[in-house]
């Protein structure tokens, strides 16, 4: 997402500079005889709107704001839920683990009754 912004920064930079200039001669024959050229040249500037280019800007950078919020809430759901995993997990390791005592147990005082 920060590529595009500042690819996007980039490009209306670009576009603000860029300037076209046209150079025109012209030629025109004077009534003695002689023969006047002149060269006219036009710049033509490609600039865009600077609000429209700032509203823009000001647009993308709310977008990435929000999109970076749910990122963060998705990113805390996810904590969240893999804590109460982990506590879960430590529960049933636990239960499993007593088990196993019981049976360890058992085992012993059947092998003492055998004896």
């Amino acid at each position: 997402m920060k590529a595009s912004f500042f690819t996007t920064a980039i490009l209306a930079l670009f576009f603000t500079s860029c300037k076209q200039t046209e150079t025109k001669i012209e030629t025109s024959e004077n009534p003695d005889g002689s023969v006047t050229t002149t060269t006219v040249e036009t710049q033509k500037s490609t600039a865009f709107d600077s609000v429209k280019i700032n509203s823009t800007v000001d647009k993308a950078k709310e977008k990435l704001n929000k999109a970076g919020e749910k990122i963060d809430a998705a990113a805390n759901k996810a904590g969240d839920e893999l804590k109460k995993a982990g506590e879960d997990l430590k529960d049933a390791t636990a239960k499993g683990a007593e088990k196993v005592e019981q049976g360890a147990e058992k085992a012993k005082e059947d092998l003492r009754k055998k004896d």
